[in-house]
């Protein structure tokens, strides 16, 4: 999948496009997707970055970086990406103005997007402009129930199954593995230490089976309170791995909530319950 920053990058063609921010790249963000490949053009996607919101002064935790979404549309078979930076300048384009420059530009003839959508300055474009400027407009309606928003709040609450469902895989928390203070190791459950990216949600605190590198993995997200930790962590131990990750981009899959973090009466009632943590992670099933 090429990936293009400005419309001229991309090579001339024709274009059927998705249009939209797509963060965690879910079940309604993938039909409208699919409504721009049934065009039968040069399948594209043209998103924004960083989220509109954080440049309109509202925070939101990302379901997914940047590379990570890339990743996702490439998985689906896109043909090409253009990310658009969303600033200032931007945000104060005319609607008229980003239709033609941006869209227009980069030869897209079919816009697929969800009945909501809106851009340009003060978000005064809707898909009945650009039908008003020639545009194939094919409105995707919502997927029931699905959103970013609903997902992050499901996370928040460390419910992976049912965000799952509305991803249609399961989600992920991914980071740069860093040095740790080795205590897994010393346990005899050796740990990836993720330093997440800046923005990025971390789901609830607590003990997950999930996967990664294509082997299960026992995931803590926490402070480590049996040891009086006050610093949030995510952690992974994966099964039937030796090698050297530091310093490796990590995507880690989780599947089940196993348990609350919690602090035990001994080392041996720790070790206890993490290989019963393992025990659960090898017959856990993903959850999609």
């Amino acid at each position: 999948m090429k990936v293009a920053r400005r419309p001229e990058e991309l090579e001339p063609a024709r274009r059927g496009a998705a249009v939209g921010t797509f963060d965690g790249v879910h079940l309604g963000h993938r039909r409208v997707i699919d409504a721009a490949r049934a065009a039968q053009l040069r399948w594209t996607v043209v998103t924004f970055d960083p989220h509109p919101r954080t440049v309109l002064g509202n925070g939101v935790e990302m379901l997914t970086t940047l590379e990570r979404r890339l990743e996702l549309f490439a998985e689906l078979g896109v043909d090409d990406a253009l990310v658009c930076t969303f600033d200032e300048a931007l945000m104060a384009l005319e609607p008229e103005a980003f239709a033609e420059s941006v869209l227009r530009g980069a030869g897209v003839e079919v816009v697929a997007a969800g009945d909501g959508f809106r851009f340009g300055r003060g978000r005064r474009g809707d898909l009945e402009l650009l039908e008003r400027l020639g545009f194939d407009v094919r409105r995707v309606p919502l997927v029931g129930g699905v959103s970013s928003s609903h997902i992050r709040r499901l996370l928040a609450a460390g419910d992976v199954a049912r965000a799952a469902t509305m991803l249609g895989r399961p989600p992920e928390v991914e980071g740069t593995v860093v040095g740790g203070d080795r205590r897994g190791a010393a346990l005899g459950f050796p740990t990836a230490n993720l330093a997440v990216p800046s923005g990025l949600l971390v789901p609830a605190e607590g003990v997950y089976a999930g996967a990664a590198l294509g082997r299960r993995a026992a995931v803590s997200i926490g402070t480590n309170p049996h040891y009086g930790g006050g610093e949030q962590k995510v952690e992974a131990y994966l099964l039937e791995f030796d090698g050297d990750l530091y310093g490796e981009r990590l995507v880690v899959e989780l599947w089940e909530r196993l348990r609350d973090e919690a602090a035990f009466d001994s080392e041996a009632a720790l070790v206890a319950a993490i290989a019963d943590d393992v025990a659960r992670t090898r017959a856990a099933r993903r959850p999609v």
